[in-house]
């Protein structure tokens, strides 16, 4: 038994679960692939442009996303470097598919957020930072593209410091940028590396370091390149937050890297740097208290359901973060919100839609089983004694809406399959409205690119053709308290009655004050802007 302990504490302590974060066209899946490189995963990046004869990023798996060269879905992507294993969230930047991007980063133990050298923090970045200090969880820095035209290095973190709220640590430093990038300077060894633009594609090239007291430095980078590094490492050294390892976890302090992700200069750098900055899993929240990683007993919760994404097989896989212990093929879990055991049927693990199934999984991990419609987002699976359930996964207002119904009569039963599959997924989600018995569909998206994707979706998986109708719909509330007779909200003339997919009474408006009017009118009506299932 004690071996068996010991193996298991072994096998979580080399897991690492990060989730990339950025505005779109910051450089997160190209990083991404970089990292894949290093770690064997993938031999040639792809190429991130849109082109029909371009290759596609690995990460971006949908058809959708190779035609438009965008991601719209979180990928997961997993390979072992330098004796760990790691966990790869790879998230949407566009923030019409922020929703989704929320869901992934409760799967995640740490961040790392990918900054455009030239354009600072921008809107989806501070967004979704948001989230992470909401979960506490460590982010690191990354600030990419500096073989461009950047902003002044200290305005850069000043920015990101101003913006978000958070001090910074830069671990090294950058000389210069675009055509006079001349490498990075590590803070802690002292010594630079040079930048040469050969590493496009493959983690092979020169890289040439030097002491900081070198002579051959100085005819590397040039003397005027030389001396404002030397004068910006004095400042730097006079101003920046020291590093503390206990601020970095408790997400208060970022470590910041600079590189070129396209040129694969600093990468290696940056993940040798953030693997021994990060942890292995920590304990999880439920509501018996923390989860240790480390327990025998096996439990992981739902963050996330595709459905096709293998056109042949026209499959449902439901991803799941392991918390607990160590899952093996063919175990027997209990579904805590179904109140049943089951078997989880074929175990997997990705490398975007690229899979194979797994005999045995460790705290950190994330893998797919398949889901014959058992599963909603935020469900707990778990063995032993002790039955409980992890905190769910919040349900964000949409803020689009639009009336959608199938073009051909005909196609009724593959319109409900797959809008209700794709709602399930938490792309979209569904209303029908309130107690009148008709069948139209209402659609809520967070951004209006979803209604594209929904389109698309539904054509291409479900050879249906939609049509739809813009409501003049902005506002949405879930009514919190139970026992409201529904049928008795005194409303205003711009509010509709909705339920949503499990039933649950939300009330529309176009406009935002209509809002408080309606709890004016209903005494105790009690409001929420998302849904916490």
């Amino acid at each position: 038994m004690r071996c068996i302990l010991s193996k298991l504490r072994e096998e979580i302590e080399k897991r690492r679960t990060f989730a990339i974060i950025s505005h779109p066209d910051a450089g997160k899946t190209t990083l991404t692939e970089k990292f894949l490189l290093y770690g064997g995963a993938i031999n040639t990046a792809g190429s991130v442009k849109g082109k029909a004869t371009a290759r596609h990023a690995v990460s971006d798996w949908m058809e959708i996303e190779k035609q438009r060269g965008i991601s719209v879905t979180s990928s997961v992507l997993q390979f072992n470097y330098a004796g760990r294993c790691i966990n790869i969230l790879d998230t949407p930047g566009h923030q019409d598919f922020s929703e989704d991007t929320y869901r992934t980063l409760m799967a995640a133990d740490s961040a790392v957020m990918v900054i455009d050298g030239s354009k600072g923090v921008e809107a989806q970045t501070r967004k979704l930072f948001k989230v992470c200090v909401m979960r506490h969880i460590p982010i690191f820095t990354f600030i990419n593209k500096m073989d461009r035209d950047a902003m002044d290095t200290f305005e850069l973190l000043d920015d990101i410091e101003n913006e978000l709220g958070i001090a910074t640590c830069p671990i090294n430093w950058p000389i210069g940028s675009g055509k006079d990038f001349k490498g990075v300077f590590d803070r802690d060894t002292k010594r630079v590396m040079t930048f040469a633009d050969t590493m496009k594609g493959t983690k092979e090239g020169s890289e040439e370091e030097f002491d900081i007291g070198d002579a051959k430095l100085r005819a590397a980078i040039g003397e005027e390149a030389l001396g404002i590094l030397e004068e910006e490492i004095e400042l730097l050294d006079g101003a920046a937050a020291a590093f503390d390892q206990g601020k970095v976890d408790a997400g208060q302090l970022s470590p910041v890297f600079f590189g070129s992700a396209l040129t694969n200069f600093g990468v290696e750098t940056f993940l040798k740097h953030f693997l021994d900055m990060t942890s292995s899993p920590l304990p999880r929240e439920s509501d018996a208290g923390l989860i240790d990683p480390f327990s025998e007993d096996f439990s992981a919760f739902c963050f996330k359901i595709q459905a096709n994404m293998n056109a042949r097989h026209r499959d449902r896989i439901a991803f799941m973060r392991i918390t607990s212990g160590k899952f093996t093929a063919g175990m027997e879990v209990f579904h805590v919100q179904e109140g049943k055991n089951i078997r989880l049927s074929q175990p997997q693990q990705m490398m975007a839609d690229d899979r194979h199934i797994v005999d045995e999984a460790y705290a950190g991990d994330i893998i797919g089983v398949f889901d014959p419609g058992i599963f909603s987002i935020g469900d707990t699976i778990l063995t032993g004694k002790e039955h409980f359930s992890f905190h769910g996964i919040p349900t964000f207002a949409p803020e689009h809406f639009a009336r959608v119904c199938q073009v051909d009569t005909m196609k009724r039963k593959q319109f409900m399959k797959g809008i209700n599959q794709i709602a399930q997924e938490g792309a979209i989600q569904i209303f029908r409205e309130y107690n009148t018995g008709m069948e139209e569909i209402i659609v809520g998206v967070v951004g209006v690119l979803q209604f594209d994707v929904l389109k698309f979706r539904l054509n291409n998986e479900y050879k249906v053709e939609i049509k739809m109708e813009n409501l003049p719909y902005e506002y949405i509330r879930w009514i919190s308290n139970e026992g409201v007779d529904v049928d008795a909200i005194v409303g205003t003339s711009d509010m509709k009655k909705v339920t949503d997919l499990k039933g649950r009474p939300l009330l529309l408006w176009v406009n935002e004050w209509s809002i408080r009017m309606t709890q004016e009118r209903n005494e105790g009506l009690e409001l929420a802007e998302f849904s916490q299932d």
